[in-house]
This record gives structure tokens, sequence and C-alpha cells, in this order.
């Protein structure tokens, strides 16, 4: 189930892309899109440190895009946000973990399933931009 941190996150950056290129308070992001404002700081954040926004400090400050929305992946944003795509560690590509309840990944039932859960997850990601979602 995809959490209320990338939900909001994914709003967010929505609303920021259809202002077009101008930079946003996050009061403005809040009250449009009914987020908690302390919430969405600690979202937006995270979003600026891992090269998704930009931010201003001061009076007219607020937060922007890095690239344009159609360079904006969304499975960087989902990595980003929800962390791995993968539902389970063992079909991870960029988290990978052995399970520990499996001697053998390859001959268990549950990897190959995931693996084409995985897969088909990351093709949409891959080939959806936020551009898609203005």
């Amino acid at each position: 189930m995809l959490s209320k941190k990338t939900k909001y996150g994914l709003k967010a950056l929505v609303y920021i892309a259809k202002q077009e290129s101008k930079i946003i308070p996050i009061s403005d992001i809040s009250e449009s899109e009914s987020i908690s404002k302390k919430f969405l700081e600690n979202i937006l954040l995270t979003l600026k440190q891992n090269g998704v926004l930009g931010s201003k400090q001061g009076k007219s400050g607020g937060y922007y895009l890095i690239n344009k929305p159609s360079e904006t992946k969304l499975s960087k944003v989902m990595r980003t946000l929800e962390g791995p795509i993968a539902m389970v560690p063992c079909v991870s590509l960029n988290f990978y973990e052995k399970c520990d309840d499996c001697p053998d990944e390859y001959l268990c039932a549950v990897h190959g399933l995931m693996e084409e859960v995985r897969d088909a997850s990351l093709n949409v990601f891959n080939n959806k931009t936020l551009a898609d979602l203005i």
C-alpha cells in the first residue's frame, strides 16, 4: 500500500509542476493540497536532499523542481519517498537482502512471483514522469 508520505509527496510535486518554474511557498502547497504543513516540510526536505527539489529561503522562498516535469521519473520519486520498489528484499535491484527464512531464493515460489511484480512496477515507474500526472 502506498504510504501517506508518498501520496502527499506526489500531490505536492504535481502542484509545484503546475506552477511552471515558480518558487512555491510551502504554505501554498499545504493549503491547496490539504496536507499538514509540518508533515509536508519533512516530505519536501527529503525530496530536496535527493535532488528532486530545490529551495530558496527568505520572504519569497519556497520549493521548485530541479528538472523539468518531463525529466522527473516516477521511479526516482517512488524510491526516494517509499524506498525499494520490490515488495520483498530478495528481488530488490537497489536494496537487495537475502531473506532470512529462505534457504534458496531461486527455488522459492514467492521469489519468482515477486520478480514479476517488481518488473511490472518498474516498467510503469520508469516510463512515467511527473509530466504524465499533470
